[in-house]
């Protein structure tokens, strides 16, 4: 069941603080974030240590070693786990990326190095000048780097080697080097149950006064519990039921404890009909989101698009994401429909960025899709609008090509149509006019048709995305099909 987090920084009422200017819950968290890191730490090595774990007995073991209850101990090994699980995330996730790098620098220069050997075989042969098919690596010299694009790719060819044998030393090292794992001084967590009164045995909130229960080792110093006044958790969508299971984190950030409770949320209405019925369908791209509404017999209706900026601040960024996730939102509830986007992986090409040039690796690694597809999803979640994903393959070579020209659209609204209608589950075959000029396999899945067309298109020399306009009959198909066949 999916989870909410609600975070709040811990008021300090005056009444409540000491002559430190503390309160006394305060005092208390201090306290007990020192006990409960020092039993994490010993959990973590534990766990790392021991090929099995038994929950029960070391969590005896915690109760025994630290004057600790029950409820305290499991907070400990749920916290120690989290943690230990995240480090074992990232190392395997950092190696996947460093052997991705490893790969893409490999491909690049064996093909450097082939160009490289044709080049030079093309010029140590005599009467070169007079070659009627000419050089696949043609000599040049550029005034502004002063030398020739040989000396220059060969440099990047030094420099590509150096980084691989880098990366490669670096992977082997992290293969060899056992994981460490980072636990913050200040840190209290402890788990919530549905069987308990207020969600929690240990840290109790009636809506208003949070109530923790003192450990053995600390009672002496607080008593048996420490309470202080919480409030509510003000949101405009409150998702926060009465009962169910409480789970409390409290930590420092900005020299201020913060609560946070994670829950189970409570259900909204839900205001998008079946996807049936229609639905909007979303292409994110860098500069722009274009949406289009398709009705129930997968037709457009309505489109727009969403202007993006590119290079803003992380804060201008997110607040930026966050109001084109509304408006996208405010769409949905208008038409009372459900939101189809793409299933987007950046991933491999993120780890190919240093063989592309500077103004597309910049484009990537600025686009921040998965912060926008979080955002989305919490924000669609809140009011009852469903949200849906799909794959994300060919949906643009088929927006080009069967809905640019027939509605005059841009490339990413006729791509939205195409994931609209995905997610509608509809078919989405190559247009008649264009499977007359090449022969097209129906044993085959209708995208095997499409890879079969994008290919060809490729090799006729459209490159522009307006040329789709002005593409009304598909005949050059068949003189490429000739030449491939003449070819062979």
């Amino acid at each position: 069941m999916t989870t909410i987090t609600y975070c709040k920084g811990l008021p300090t009422p005056k009444v409540e603080m000491n002559s430190l200017g503390f309160t006394e819950f305060e005092m208390f968290l201090n306290a007990y974030s020192k006990v409960f890191k020092q039993a994490e730490i010993l959990t973590i090595d534990h766990l790392q240590s021991e090929s099995s774990f038994n929950k029960s007995q070391w969590n005896t073991h915690l109760q025994t070693i630290f004057q600790i209850n029950k409820r305290h101990a499991s907070g400990v090994i749920s916290s120690a786990k989290g943690r230990l699980d995240g480090a074992n995330e990232h190392r395997s996730l950092h190696l996947k990326t460093l052997e991705g790098k490893i790969n893409s620098l490999k491909l690049w220069i064996k093909k450097t190095e082939r160009k490289l050997s044709l080049a030079k075989k093309f010029y140590t042969k005599k009467n070169w000048q007079h070659s009627k098919t000419g050089c696949n690596f043609p000599l040049s010299c550029s005034l502004k780097f002063r030398g020739s694009n040989w000396q220059n790719l060969k440099f990047q060819l030094h420099s590509k080697k150096r980084k691989l044998h880098c990366f490669q030393t670096k992977l082997e090292h992290l293969k060899a080097k056992p994981i460490r794992v980072s636990v913050p001084d200040s840190n209290v967590f402890v788990v919530g149950s549905k069987d308990e009164t207020y969600g929690n045995q240990v840290c109790q909130w009636n809506g208003q006064t949070i109530t923790f229960r003192v450990p053995k080792c600390l009672e002496l110093e607080f008593g048996q519990k420490v309470s202080t006044e919480l409030g509510n958790f003000d949101r405009k969508i409150n998702r926060l039921p009465l009962d169910g299971a409480k789970t409390w984190h409290f930590y420092r950030k900005d020299e201020k404890w913060v609560a946070a409770v994670q829950f189970t949320p409570s259900a909204v209405f839900q205001q998008s009909r079946p996807i049936e019925y229609g639905c909007l369908g979303i292409d994110m791209n860098p500069g722009s989101i274009g949406w289009s509404y398709v009705d129930p017999e997968g037709n457009l209706k309505y489109h727009g698009k969403i202007p993006l900026q590119m290079g803003l601040p992380a804060g201008a960024q997110q607040s930026q994401i966050v109001e084109a996730c509304l408006q996208l939102v405010t769409l949905a509830v208008t038409f009372e429909c459900p939101i189809v986007c793409e299933e987007l992986d950046f991933t491999a090409k993120k780890e190919k960025l240093g063989e592309h040039g500077r103004k597309y690796s910049r484009m990537l690694s600025s686009w921040a899709y998965s912060e926008f597809f979080k955002q989305l999803s919490s924000i669609t979640s809140n009011r009852g609008i469903e949200l849906k994903t799909v794959n994300a393959a060919y949906t643009s070579i088929i927006g080009l090509v069967k809905y640019m020209r027939m509605y005059g659209l841009s490339s990413d609204t006729a791509a939205a149509i195409a994931i609209a209608r995905r997610g509608m589950k509809l078919l989405e075959s190559i247009p008649d006019s264009i499977t007359a000029y090449f022969e097209v396999n129906s044993e085959k899945h209708v995208w095997s048709q499409w890879n079969q067309l994008n290919k060809k298109i490729k090799q006729s020399g459209i490159n522009r995305r307006h040329d789709y306009y002005a593409i009304s009959n598909w005949s050059f198909l068949a003189n490429l099909s000739t030449e491939e066949v003449a070819r062979h």
